[in-house]
């Protein structure tokens, strides 16, 4: 069976849900995919950045991580997103980024990707599940196949709950008040088995 290509790509200011993506990463790799791992581009004014002494030091710390382009959606069979809520929604520097895909999209080239969307927020009621359905209003025009954990493993009972996607929510110091590496591993290698179905099923 051939290797499943997944994309992960993420919207992160002070570091969850890069830590949601490497977590990602190390799942996929034990699964056997080929990763890429991609951060949308940073779009808030540098005063802004500057005035949050964490947001100004992780983008810093990830600078070297590259830049999410639409081809990267092209090569791959798997998409993995990660972004924090912005009053329900996807942050505008993972909307941009997903208004940039027009042309794939035109092109046919996004119909049956395996996808699948985590979020975070700083209140437990903040957004976590709409913006993930948020996203996935994206998927679905794509003609995409979303492949949400649902309660396909009984991790996501103890990790908050969300079968749309896993989410945390972090406190006023950054920190994430619950263990999801074990819901976002889960996700990542459902993700992947899904998309080995499709692929491997559409090369016979």
């Amino acid at each position: 069976m051939t290797a499943v290509n997944i994309a992960i790509v993420y919207y992160s200011s002070t570091g969850t849900n890069y830590r949601m993506a490497k977590w990602a990463e190390e799942a996929a790799k034990e699964a056997g995919a080929n990763v890429y791992v991609a951060r949308t581009a940073e779009l808030a004014p540098q005063a802004a950045i500057e005035s949050n002494p964490a947001w100004k030091a992780h983008l810093e710390e990830t600078k070297d991580i590259p830049e999410a382009k639409p081809e990267d959606l092209d090569w791959a069979d798997a998409i993995l997103f990660s972004m924090p809520t912005r009053f329900g929604n996807v942050p505008g520097q993972m909307k941009q980024f997903l208004d940039q895909t027009g042309g794939l999209w035109g092109e046919g080239k996004l119909v049956n990707k395996v996808v699948s969307g985590m979020s975070s927020a700083m209140n437990d009621h903040g957004g976590q599940e709409a913006t993930v359905k948020s996203l996935y209003t994206t998927m679905m025009h794509w003609g995409a196949i979303i492949a949400a954990p649902g309660y396909s493993d009984p991790i996501t009972f103890s990790t908050g709950g969300n079968p749309y996607g896993t989410s945390v929510t972090v406190d006023g110091e950054g920190q994430m008040k619950m263990d999801i590496e074990p819901a976002v591993k889960h996700q990542t290698k459902r993700t992947i088995q899904v998309a080995s179905w499709v692929k491997n099923g559409q090369e016979q």
